[in-house]
């Protein structure tokens, strides 16, 4: 028999395998690090979509230039914010000034948008075809509307909405249709022209009307004190929350048993103030005074 040539040992397959995998993977670390690394933004449209409907960091600025006028246009619901808002920044910051205008929040956007306006004041949110055009709402406010009777009011703790609503149409007119005094009800609006009326319009009334008859007194001015004054045992008002939230004199009535102090009262809604992409100088000034602190506690004072 001729002699067989032996088997190469094992560890010659064994070193033989792993020089294959080696090499195999120079070549593919080669290859990734050679391949371009995109970032998350390039070419990405959605991602630059998000960022440019990202509300930027606001803050308060440390000055603003002398000579600096804000254009500020919108809701007639913000009217008493706008016009603290307008005291406090002007005080804040000497030489700068304010210029208010309170035509309704869809003409403040249209006035924003055709540069007529630095900021406008809304009192909705914006519209997905407002925001494709490159406008952005930043919440300011909550505004809460409280329904008030003086302290010495024995009337009903709560009230239904629908019974809010036909006391100010004149639809109820005694207390002791709701469970209260036999004392006919006062109600005392404020005139047309408050931002706090128009609100209670569209908040309680659902855009409806006041009421017209006997029961309704319209005070000649706009302020929340002589307002409450006026209440007395039989009186019933409103008024922003946070202006009569402490009040010793009156009582604020609950909605369905729910005070404005929480979190489903039904009488509240989102105030904003809107800019134009990009952020000016004049825009982040005044909206940085209205997220401040200071800013806030102007915005809500008592007039």
């Amino acid at each position: 028999m001729s002699p067989h040539k032996s088997d190469p040992p094992p560890i010659v397959y064994i070193l033989f395998c792993l020089m294959l995998a080696a090499g195999g993977y120079w070549w593919f670390a080669k290859r990734e690090v050679s391949a371009p690394i995109a970032t998350p933004t390039e070419g990405s449209e959605s991602g630059s979509e998000t960022s440019s409907r990202a509300v930027p960091n606001i803050s308060l600025p440390a000055s603003v230039p002398s000579g600096t006028n804000v254009r500020l246009e919108g809701s007639t619901s913000m009217v008493a914010l706008n016009a603290n808002l307008k005291a406090g920044f002007e005080a804040q910051f000497p030489g700068t000034s304010v210029t208010t205008s309170a035509q309704g929040s869809s003409q403040g956007v249209e006035a924003l948008l055709a540069a007529q306006a630095d900021v406008a004041a809304s009192s909705r949110p914006l519209t997905p075809e407002e925001e494709e055009l490159g406008l952005v709402a930043v919440p300011v406010a909550l505004d809460q509307i409280a329904i008030v009777v003086g302290i010495e009011n024995i009337g009903s703790q709560t009230l239904t909405p629908d019974q809010v609503v036909d006391i100010f149409q004149g639809k109820i007119t005694n207390w002791s249709e709701i469970g209260g005094s036999n004392l006919p009800i006062r109600v005392i609006n404020r005139p047309p022209e408050s931002g706090t009326h128009q609100a209670f319009k569209d908040i309680v009334l659902g855009g409806g009307d006041f009421g017209t008859g006997s029961t309704i007194t319209t005070l000649d001015r706009d302020a929340t004190t002589p307002m409450l004054r006026e209440l007395g045992k039989n009186g019933i008002g409103y008024a922003t929350a946070s202006q009569v939230m402490n009040q010793t004199t009156v009582r604020v009535v609950a909605i369905d048993g729910v005070t404005p102090a929480a979190a489903s009262y039904p009488f509240s809604r989102q105030l904003y103030y809107v800019y134009r992409e990009p952020l000016s100088p004049v825009a982040a000034a005044v909206l940085g005074y209205a997220l401040s602190p200071q800013g806030q506690q102007q915005m809500f004072a008592s007039p």
